[in-house]
């Protein structure tokens, strides 16, 4: 293995007195990528910023290597001091950079570089910012949730980007497949250390159970030796006591060393007040439209959605996502058409930005509305303090301001409040920014069992697959487009673009009467025929051929056992999956083709 060119050792950090870290480490070779994961409040930020150099540990040893460079994308970047976007990623430049990159990678981020820094939102501020990490091209790349307010083809594009790159890459993201499609290594933070996986992200999640479950068997395990050292010494004499000073001291380590055992944090409990059950219709639109000025923002759409449908909106950032959610919902009338919705709707709703929280307000008074200490979730009172809990937040914290919160505390105090609230039509804006990897999983499996209808708006490709059953996708010029299926099946149809796609080309209309005989004729040829018949079987095979694979990789212990099987599943899973994609879009576009030949 390479040397590494960026390692921390034995890193330990205690914040008021509470160790956030104990012995962590990283360890990252050249053009190497790592994915760090773990829980929000686990330290994964702030190792970062250890390796990154701005934070100092209590303890440990960090290496650099002197001649490499290093950028870091910061969560909340500071652009404070410079004239223009522009200015900030060329003050990033090294004297050998290609000057002409910094304006570039700004265009590419949907910015122009003449943009003044103090009027960006949050989101234009941190696609300038990861602008100014790739200008320079360096040696080491640090990112802390770099597709946070990103749209899908901002994702993509950042992911050929960083594929395409020769720097090294540790990356902190709640986005699934951004982690599946780059990293190589994993390593998970948890009760402030760390262990180490030499392969990408897609296997972490069944290799984090079976450490997690061993664990517990291991806890029960000590529990069950601390409770028979405890009854033997209940049961024994002074004098045997005294004779057996060593297994007395024994039993005081064990109890010591459980009580020193970082357990860790409990699950976010998170339940949907169910309200009343609405009509069978929830909403029907019919041509409607709206725009801003000349610029039209909805053109003639149309829909019907039905009680328990999960529909997800999709499209480039100001596509107007949030306009046709207004609209269907009713806080937006329509310049045209016409939008009808059923009856007993009780809407509960997430806005984008977390706006509605006062950053001023304690927790507690902001989950009971500044009403005493009770939290009614539904009809149902609950101690305030109790409810926070079932979001892991601490009983200390009750008093903290809002502001003071991280971005995931922020997105989870949101949850809660909107959860309890009695509701048969969740409204989601962007409900996945900053949550961890559990809790999203814990909200999929929440709206997967909730009782009504989901309106959700996202850029998490993953969540749209795991969560929706339909998507509607901006086309350009105030057109949208219903598909059925979740992201990825909305993808194959576009042929696996997430940009809506060029205007289609007018038809010329067609000649009445009768078709000419040359045109009856038309068909798929032989070979066609063929291929359409004997792909299903094909994509079968291929499918099991990389649930085979992926299950060998999933063992923790091949890379160690075996190296050469281990890179040759490895190199086998990637080739299978790329003949997989291959033959679904062939059998697409021949049943596509003949579609089109038969209506003829």
């Amino acid at each position: 293995m390479a040397p590494p060119i960026l390692l921390l050792r034995d890193i330990s950090l205690t914040f008021g007195g509470t160790p956030l870290l104990e012995a962590a480490e990283l360890s990252v070779s050249a053009a190497e990528r790592v994915c760090l994961v773990g829980r929000n409040g686990s330290g994964k930020s702030t190792l970062l910023r250890i390796a990154a150099g701005t934070v100092q540990p209590d303890g440990g040893e960090r290496f650099l290597q002197p001649d490499a460079t290093l950028r870091y994308l910061p969560q909340e970047p500071d652009l404070a001091g410079f004239p223009t976007t522009l200015a900030y990623v060329e003050a990033g430049l090294d004297p050998a950079s290609d000057p002409h990159r910094a304006r570039y990678l700004l265009e590419q981020l949907g910015l122009t570089g003449e943009e003044a820094p103090s009027r960006l939102s949050g989101g234009e501020a941190r696609r300038c910012a990861l602008a100014r990490c790739l200008a320079p091209a360096p040696d080491i790349l640090l990112l802390d949730e770099p597709t946070n307010h990103l749209d899908l083809p901002a994702i993509e594009w950042l992911e050929r980007e960083l594929g395409s790159s020769r720097a090294a890459l540790v990356l902190i993201s709640h986005d699934r497949r951004f982690l599946e499609t780059l990293s190589q290594a994993t390593v998970w933070l948890a009760q402030g250390r760390t262990r180490r996986r030499e392969q990408g992200f897609a296997g972490f999640e069944a290799w984090r159970d079976e450490i997690v479950s061993q664990e517990a068997v291991a806890r029960h395990k000590l529990d069950r030796k601390i409770a028979a050292e405890t009854e033997w010494l209940h049961k024994g004499v002074t004098a045997r006591r005294k004779r057996n000073q060593g297994r007395l001291r024994a039993l005081f380590e064990l109890r010591a060393r459980r009580r020193e055992e970082r357990r860790a944090v409990g699950e976010v409990n998170l339940v949907a007040s169910a309200g009343d059950i609405s009509g069978q219709m929830v909403i029907e639109a019919k041509g409607i439209a709206k725009s801003y000025g000349t610029t039209p923002v909805v053109a003639d759409f149309s829909t019907r959605i039905k009680r328990g449908d999960r529909i997800g909106i999709i499209g480039p950032n100001g596509a107007g996502k949030t306009t046709l959610l207004k609209l269907l919902i009713g806080d937006l009338a329509p310049d045209g058409g016409s939008v009808r919705r059923g009856t007993n709707l009780q809407i509960a709703a997430l806005e984008q930005g977390r706006d509605s929280l006062d950053p001023s307000r304690s927790l507690s008074a902001t989950l009971t509305a500044g009403r005493g200490d009770t939290v009614f979730v539904g009809e149902t009172p609950v101690h305030v303090v109790s409810y926070m809990k079932d979001f892991l937040f601490l009983p200390e914290q009750a008093n903290t301001p809002v502001g003071a919160l991280s971005g995931g505390e922020r997105g989870r105090l949101a949850l809660a409040r909107l959860l309890a609230r009695p509701s048969n039509l969740l409204v989601l804006d962007e409900p996945t920014n900053d949550l961890d990897l559990e809790t999203l999983d814990l909200l999929q499996e929440m709206l997967s069992d909730y009782a009504g209808t989901v309106l959700l708006v996202s850029h998490d490709r993953d969540f749209l697959d795991r969560v929706v059953t339909s998507v509607i996708a901006a086309e350009g010029q105030g057109r949208w487009r219903e598909y059925a299926g979740g992201y990825s099946d909305m993808a194959l149809q576009r042929g696996g673009r997430a940009a809506a796609p060029a205007p289609e080309r007018p038809r010329r209309a067609k000649p009445t009467g009768s078709p000419r005989p040359d045109a009856v004729r038309r068909r798929l040829s032989f070979k066609e025929e063929h291929a359409l018949k004997t792909l299903p079987g094909r994509i079968d095979a291929l499918q099991a051929e990389i649930a085979t694979l992926q299950a060998a990789l999933a063992d923790p212990a091949l890379y160690g056992r075996d190296r050469a099987g281990f890179d040759k599943a490895a190199a086998g899973l990637r080739q299978s999956q790329s003949a997989l994609a291959a033959a679904e879009e062939e059998w697409l576009a021949l049943a596509l083709k003949r579609e089109e030949l038969e209506g003829i």
